[in-house]
């Protein structure tokens, strides 16, 4: 593939590009459509094609006015200056890169185009195994809040602030990207934050993921090792002490390291976090200063990845006020915790759908156990909710390796569910095979006693519907409850979050309720029929 010139500035680029048709394939990835958005908002002509396209991505698309179109139709693209590929895993021999190409278009990866024209002279990369599109996007909203100005980009849709945005080199020197260890294409295993030259670098975590990619435990720690040594002397590197991975990696640092966490040797460190409803309030340490933090987003895991973003904001010389009322002021991220749908009724009962990008049993478990701490199984008033959750892994997830990890990963939950999983290129000439939907769901149950494998879609959707609403003959003398249904994954699901939305949406409030008065289940993993 055709690399850029590494000379070449972004104002040059800007200048001379501006009013240029760019044309994305594989343009509905969480991050190939922000750096889309971004650049039609900078004045490219920007189009762009995918195999498919699903809320929020389409709707941020459509919102901001870029042309896209389902399927690879060379016939469609029109007469590209640039084409970027926008998923790591499109290939080189689909379609419309193959009549670029013809063309002699230069054809670019996504980080690729990333690393030459939005990264700027200080590289601000959040990276880890979790945690690192929430930080970007704090970091980003904290920036812009400061008045600096970032271009940045986040694998992810915030909704305080746009996804992505460019900035010309004469306004700012700042950049936020979120480094993700993925490969940076398929002709290309180089991980993605290779190409972002960070100069300072958020480590959020360090735990085996991406089995497909890093065959071993050791590859991918190395990964990191090697990342780390490359931060430059006088960079920074904020990295989470109490993270296990992390500490083993942070060694090979050859600039100065502040850490962070609860762990007793942090510089600085997060406490007393209080969780509800409503989002999460807590300390920071540093020294004998304290700072109280308040947040909208859910989960008290999140204190972790803000008190991050708070010490990188904090070491750049960001004032403190700023930093705090840049943190109250961020809403969150769509499929972060996103809350879709919510019915109250005054006697305490009733419906919360979420929907939550966590495709592996630990950020599942992570998730889970923030859930439950805000919705427990019993109060002192006798009210109790049930947590049903819906899950479907990444390819690392499904991997046999994987397995040992799905260990009590579900315990918060009452009720797990498992779709159709999500059909996956399989080399012929491997010698394994990824778990699939049933055989995850009986992996889950050895150590929990309500497991479902619903291979049907709509048969998934009116069981959801059933457990959160069920029919009057069955409700049973119990005290008022609640259902909490959470949708686990880093797919949209097949739009049935929307659908079972749609049902809550069209039922009285008044029948949404009881969900513990469901028939109970006789076998510990259930196949609905079809």
């Amino acid at each position: 593939m055709t690399l850029l010139n590494s000379k070449e500035s972004l104002p040059h680029f800007a200048k001379a590009s501006r009013g240029k048709h760019v044309h994305f394939v594989g343009i509905c990835g969480v991050g190939s459509s922000p750096v889309a958005i971004a650049l039609h908002k900078f004045g490219y002509r920007v189009t762009g094609s995918d195999k498919g396209f699903y809320p929020p991505v389409s709707v941020e698309l459509e919102e901001a006015g870029v042309e896209f179109y389902a399927g690879w139709h060379p016939e469609k693209m029109g007469t590209p200056d640039i084409v970027l590929t926008g998923g790591a895993g499109t290939s080189p021999n689909n379609p419309e890169i193959v009549e670029a190409k013809k063309h002699n278009v230069p054809v670019y990866s996504f980080a690729e185009f990333i690393g030459k024209y939005f990264v700027k002279k200080n590289s601000i990369v959040t990276t880890g195994t979790w945690g690192k599109t929430t930080c970007a996007a704090f970091l980003a909203h904290i920036l812009t809040e400061a008045g600096l100005k970032p271009s940045y980009m986040i694998g992810g849709i915030p909704i305080s602030i746009p996804s992505g945005a460019l900035t010309d080199s004469s306004e700012s020197e700042w950049s936020v990207i979120e480094g993700d260890e993925y490969q940076a294409a398929i002709w290309d295993k180089k991980a993605k934050f290779w190409y972002y030259s960070p100069t300072h670098l958020l480590l959020t975590s360090v735990s085996w993921d991406h089995a497909d990619l890093y065959l071993t435990e050791d590859a991918y720690f190395a990964e990191f090792e090697k990342l780390v040594a490359s931060i430059p002397e006088k960079g920074l590197i904020v990295a989470c002490i109490d993270d296990t991975g992390v500490r083993k990696v942070i060694d090979h640092a050859k600039c100065r390291v502040v850490t962070y966490g609860r762990h007793s040797n942090a510089d600085y460190k997060y406490l007393k976090v209080g969780e509800s409803r409503d989002g999460i309030r807590f300390g920071i340490m540093k020294g004998k200063e304290a700072i109280a933090i308040e947040s909208q987003i859910i989960g008290g895991f999140q204190a972790e990845n803000i008190t991050g973003c708070f010490v990188m904001a904090k070491e750049i010389g960001i004032p403190t006020k700023t930093i705090i009322s840049s943190i109250a002021s961020f809403v969150g991220i769509k499929r972060r915790f996103e809350k879709r749908f919510e019915t109250l009724n005054p006697d305490g009962s009733g419906a919360t759908v979420f929907d939550c990008h966590a495709p592996t049993p630990e950020k599942a478990r992570a998730v889970l156990r923030d859930l439950r701490k805000i919705y427990p199984r019993s109060t002192s008033s006798g009210q109790a909710t049930k947590i049903i959750a819906i899950f479907e892994p990444n390819i690392g997830g499904r991997t046999s390796e994987s397995a040992i990890k799905y260990t009590g990963a579900f315990s918060a939950a009452d009720t797990v569910i498992i779709p159709t999983l999500t059909k996956l290129k399989i080399d012929p000439n491997s010698p394994t095979r990824p778990i699939e939907g049933r055989d995850l769901a009986d992996l889950i149950a050895r150590g929990h006693s309500d497991v479902r494998y619903i291979p049907k879609d709509d048969k998934l959707v009116e069981q959801l519907a059933y457990l959160a609403a069920p029919p009057l003959g069955d409700l049973e003398v119990k005290p008022p409850s609640g259902c909490v249904i959470v949708f686990l994954g880093s797919h949209s699901f097949r739009q049935m979050i929307e659908q079972i939305v749609e049902k809550l949406n069209h039922l009285p409030s008044s029948a949404i309720s009881a969900t513990n008065s469901s028939p109970e289940v006789s076998v510990i993993s259930r196949v609905i029929p079809q």
